[in-house]
Parts: C-alpha cells; structure tokens; sequence
C-alpha cells in the first residue's frame, strides 16, 4: 500500500494529539527586544507576541536618538537666547562671580568647571591671574586665601585636608594651570608624609593625588613642563639628609624616581632658569652647597658659579631673565647677565619703606604680565620690566599681621621651622623659594595663574 492511499489515523479515546512544535504564543522577557535576532525569530512565528508582565523590567539602551532629544527638551542656558550666545555672555562675567554662578543649576555648574568654559576665557582675553596664598594662625592651623587683583578682594579657599591642617616644611605648586597641589611636609605627631592632595581651582574643592615614592620634608621643588621635580629634604631615620629625586607626570598620574642628587641637602631657594633647575642649601654638615639639574639628560652637577654666589631670596625667573631682590623691601631689583656672567642693578625706586620686617619682600610672583613684589604686610608692588622707571603700588587688603618675622636662613641655622615657600607661574617655570620666619605667623605663597592654562 502506498503513502497516498493510507487510511487516516484513528481518533478514538485514549490517542494523544502532538502538540505544536512552535508556539504561536512566545515570551521573550529574557531577551533584548533590540537584538536583531528577536525580530526577526518574531517574522517566522505569526501571532507572537511580547511577554509584558508588570514584574519584568526590559532592559533597554536609550538611543542616541534619545539622548538628543533630551538635549532639546533640556532648559535653555539663557532663557530667550541659544546656547552658543548665552555661552558668549557667561564667559564675561567675572572670575570671582564664578563659585555664586556654579549654584544656580546643574547645567552651569557643569559648564562653569569645564575645559571648555575657561578655554574661551582665555582665547577672547578675559582670564583672570589671582595670587594664592596660605597663612597659620596661632595655634599653627593653616588655611589658604585667594587675591583678586581686579577687584581688590580676598577670597577664602575650603579647608585644606586635616592632614595639612598643622603640616611643616610641606612643597606647593600649580600643574596645568588650575591645580594647586600640596605635597610632602611633616605632621607635628605623625612625622614625614607621602601625601600628596591638590585644589581644583574649578570645582572649588579639594581631592587626593598618589602619594610621592618617598617621605620627605623641607624639600625643594619646581615645575617644569608641567611635571613636579622634588629632590632633597629631610626624613626621620638614619639617614635625614636626603639625596633622592623623584618627579610626578600629572598626565600619568604616577611618581617616578630620577638620579639622585650629588649630595644630600636641605634646601632653602630654588629657581629654574634657562631649563634648569638651580638649589641651593645646607648638606648634612650644614655647609652651604648648591646643584643644578638638566631634565633633558636627567643629571645632576655641582655648580658653584657667580649666579649661584650672588643669588638671593626672594627670586624670580621672569621672561627669560633671573630677577632677585637687592634691598630689604624690594624697592631695588637685580638681573643676572647671561653675557658677563654677573648680576646688575636692574630698578631702583629710590621710595624706601623702612627696614620693619612687616615692609621686608617675601615673594616675587608674575602678575597680569608684571612682576609683583608681595611683602610682609601684603602690600603689593607691580614693576613693568619693559620700562623699570614706571611701578604702580597697591594698597591690597591685607590677611596677616605686619608683625610676621621673616629672615633668611643663615648658614649653620636650623631649618626645623616652617619656611615661606613662594611660586610664580610662567608657563613651564617655576621658582621656589625658601625663607625662615617665626614660629608664630609663617606664611607662604603660591601664584595660580588664569593666563594660558588656568581653569579658572
């Protein structure tokens, strides 16, 4: 009998039906609804269907239709203005109007702590350079401080860590413009640190950096191509004059070690000038000695020429030329000669504030283009090299005491007090300089620039 002519299956009681071999009911809530092989299995199975059960959540990516349409919908900047002109107005409004303007929704906060914000600033010439700087109270708390220059204003700055509260001997200095990183130093009952934490001048906040390979305290440091140098200092133990270097890539975000130093040394001034690093100081028989490093072949030498002898604090390498005070107060500025090898009198205001040490200068930072002289007292002078003759003297608001002592380290003397360590920004170059002062009022300053790279 052939397939054609067989009889048809018996239906009678106790025969199973085959059920299908496709559902044409099919729950697919474990599957991603967006995976092409879901839609097209549902082409080949009629009337299938999504399982919709409440208790099942899809989990679905937003498009990056989505995501468009949410920036449409979002909230103008500006009401009744497009972004990019509202944009164009905001980066107007003056720096120290900033931290209010970051309040006022997420939106502006975002825009207010970006790159892109502060990149649009400089290029339309309207970044702002203010000077930072930190004073201790006299129960040795520190707390940092924020000079606006335009309008004459001091800004405080949020509480720095409570690991820095009553630190010594600790390196400050600004990488990429708009952080202002403190490092190292000693804690009056935990000893030397590591630690490395850094101020966003952005955001308005402070964050944790990887800690420096080595625990040291009245170091010297620098900054050069946006890398922080630091060399030398002193430790507990043994051996407390240190000879090791180490350098942070802010870009890698990692410490690396570098040749050590000749000698050991503490050091008390440090310049970099003509892409060098120049330190000078006391060795571990507190004589004086002094070193310079070249970054580009990674060495250190001995040097002990007229530029280092004839070297004094405060100091500043500004436009190319090696600047350093030449009175007390600073109303007279040398220059050291590349050519001769020497150093001559470069200013001289011929207007005397008085041999007090509240007018003695304590830092040379550059300033909007100037070099600045800050005293004591927090009076301010800003020299023009261009034309030394013409100086403009401002009256700024004053944070400290004029009853702070400062005085230069002498050889022989103790460096275990906490040093003025003062910064100018220019770019890849970066002075430090040290100073001894009284136990009661020290103060430091850090310059943190709005000019090429700032943030702020």
């Amino acid at each position: 009998m052939d397939s054609g002519s067989r009889p048809p299956p018996p239906t009678g009681t106790g025969v199973r039906v085959r059920a299908p071999l496709v559902e044409s009911v099919s729950c697919y809530c474990r599957l991603d609804t967006g995976l092409k092989t879901v839609v097209d299995a549902r082409k080949f199975v009629p009337g299938a269907k999504m399982c919709m059960q409440p208790e099942v959540k899809q989990s679905k990516r937003k498009s990056r239709g989505s995501r468009k349409e949410r920036c449409r919908t979002q909230a103008p900047l500006l009401p009744g203005l497009p972004d990019d002109l509202a944009i164009a107005c905001l980066i107007r409004v003056p720096r120290v109007e900033h931290p209010n303007l970051r309040m006022v929704c997420r939106r502006w906060n975002r825009l207010f702590s970006g790159n892109y914000f502060y990149s649009l600033r400089k290029k339309i010439g309207v970044a702002e350079e203010w000077v930072y700087v930190f004073k201790r109270d006299r129960e040795g708390k520190i707390s940092w401080h924020a000079f606006d220059p335009l309008h004459q204003l001091w800004k405080s700055l949020p509480p720095v860590p409570s690991e820095y509260s009553e630190a010594l001997g600790f390196g400050c200095a600004v990488l990429s413009g708009c952080y202002l990183y403190l490092f190292g130093g000693k804690d009056p009952l935990r000893g030397s640190m590591r630690r490395v934490v850094f101020y966003n001048a952005r955001t308005n906040k402070w964050h944790r950096a990887p800690d420096m390979l080595r625990k040291r305290h009245f170091f010297g440091s620098c900054v050069i191509n946006n890398c922080l140098y630091v060399a030398g200092g002193e430790c507990e133990g043994i051996q407390r004059t240190l000879q090791s270097a180490e350098v942070y890539d802010p870009n890698r975000n990692r410490w690396a070690c570098i040749t050590e130093m000749n000698n050991g040394m503490v050091p008390f001034i440090g310049v970099v000038y003509d892409g060098k690093w120049f330190l000078k100081g006391l060795d571990s028989h507190r004589q004086v000695t002094s070193e310079v490093y070249l970054p580009s072949s990674n060495a250190w030498s001995t040097i002990d020429d007229e530029m280092v002898t004839g070297w004094r604090n405060p100091s500043i390498s500004f436009n190319g030329r090696l600047y350093s005070a030449d009175c007390r107060d600073g109303c007279k500025l040398r220059v050291y000669d590349d050519n001769t090898g020497t150093w001559t009198r470069f200013m001289d205001s011929k207007h005397h504030l008085g041999s007090s040490r509240a007018f003695e200068a304590a830092a040379l930072v550059s300033l909007n283009g100037k070099l600045c002289i800050i005293r004591n007292n927090m009076s301010i002078t800003l020299v023009d090299v261009s034309d030394p003759t013409m100086s403009v003297e401002t009256d700024s608001a004053r944070i400290v005491t004029p009853t702070v002592e400062v005085y230069q380290m002498k050889k022989n003397s103790s460096p275990d007090v906490e040093p003025i360590i003062t910064a100018g920004c220019l770019g890849h170059t970066w002075p430090h300089l040290w100073k001894k002062v009284s136990s009661m009022l020290p103060l430091s300053m850090c310059h943190l620039t709005n000019g090429s790279t700032i943030s702020a």
